[in-house]
C-alpha cells in the first residue's frame, strides 16, 4: 500500500493562501487518481479536488476558482494551492490515492484553519 505524507497546513487569515503538499512513498505508475478531501468538525469527509495521472481535474463547487490541484509525476507529489481562503474552508485536509487493483491510501491529515 502506498504511504502518503501531507504537509503545508496551518493558520491563515481569511483571504489568505496556503499550499498543501502530499508525497507518496513510492513511484506511482499507470492510471491512478490523487486527490484532496477535507473533513470539518461534525461534518462528513468531502472531496475537494482530484487529478488523474493524465492530468484531468475535478473540483468541488465550493472551491472552484480558488483552489488549484497539480501533480509532479517525477516526485510522486500532489499539491493543492488554496487562495482566497474562507473560514468555512477550515478542516482537516487528507490526501488520497486510488488505483484499480490496489488498496486505496489516505494520508494522516493536515489541519487548515482560516480565521475571520
Amino acid at each position: 500500500q502506498v504511504q502518503l505524507v501531507e504537509s503545508g497546513g496551518g493558520l491563515v487569515q481569511a483571504g489568505g493562501s496556503l499550499r498543501l503538499s502530499c508525497a507518496a512513498s513510492e513511484s506511482i505508475f499507470g492510471s491512478n487518481i490523487l486527490g484532496w478531501y477535507r473533513q470539518a468538525p461534525g461534518k462528513q469527509r468531502e472531496l475537494v479536488a482530484a487529478i488523474t495521472s493524465g492530468g484531468s481535474t475535478n473540483y468541488a463547487d465550493s472551491v472552484k476558482g480558488r483552489f488549484f490541484i497539480s501533480r509532479d509525476g517525477a516526485k510522486n507529489t500532489v499539491f493543492l494551492q488554496m487562495s482566497s481562503l474562507k473560514p468555512e474552508d477550515t478542516a482537516v485536509y487528507y490526501c488520497h490515492f486510488f488505483k484499480a487493483g490496489m488498496l486505496p491510501s489516505w494520508g494522516q491529515g493536515t489541519q487548515v484553519t482560516v480565521s475571520s
